[in-house]
């Protein structure tokens, strides 16, 4: 009777030591992704020759659009983005965003008369050349000499004609893109 309850109580041993042992091997072996970890070069050109073989690069192809199906313009071939870029090329800009649509100048102060501003914000809501494709907003600062400044948006002939010649100048720039 001893002998087999001795049996008994050894099974239970050998089998966590059995489930231990494989546990323990298994963790040594080679695991694929640790062993084929992705080798970076320090030489650029090695670098790039890499991401292109491994498809990470950039191609003629890729920057053309082919294989993929995307609907992304550049900037350059914008007219309305060009037009507003050389209407509003004198004044200094503080947001220039061409993804999200969206051109703000700084306050601009003219020298006659130090004590107004202006502040141009341009949204663009369609690449097509139309008036309702840009909202223009103009929002004016007139500061007295104790420095108290009010900031009011501005409905004057100024916002129609930066629209009209923004126009203008898009229709011009796409009639030059048609002819090359």
């Amino acid at each position: 009777m001893k002998k087999n309850s001795t049996k008994t109580q050894l099974f239970p041993f050998f089998k966590v030591l059995f489930l231990t042992s494989i546990i323990i091997l298994s963790s040594c072996a080679k695991d694929d992704a640790s062993s084929k970890k992705r080798r970076v070069p320090t030489n650029a050109l090695e670098r790039a020759k890499q991401n292109v073989a491994e498809g990470r690069g950039v191609s003629v192809g890729s920057i053309l659009g082919r294989g993929r199906n995307t609907n992304f313009e550049f900037s350059s071939s914008n007219p309305m983005w060009r037009a507003s870029l050389e209407i509003l090329d004198f004044l200094p800009l503080s947001v220039v965003d061409y993804s999200g649509g969206m051109l703000i100048t700084d306050w601009y102060t003219d020298e006659e008369n130090s004590r107004n501003s202006l502040k141009i914000s341009l949204r663009f809501l369609s690449n097509e050349i139309r008036t309702d494709s840009l909202k223009i907003i103009i929002h004016e600062k007139k500061c007295t000499v104790g420095a108290n400044c009010s900031i009011k948006v501005l409905n004057s002939k100024i916002r129609e004609e930066l629209l009209t010649s923004i126009i203008k100048k898009a229709a011009l720039l796409e009639k030059e893109n048609k002819k090359k």
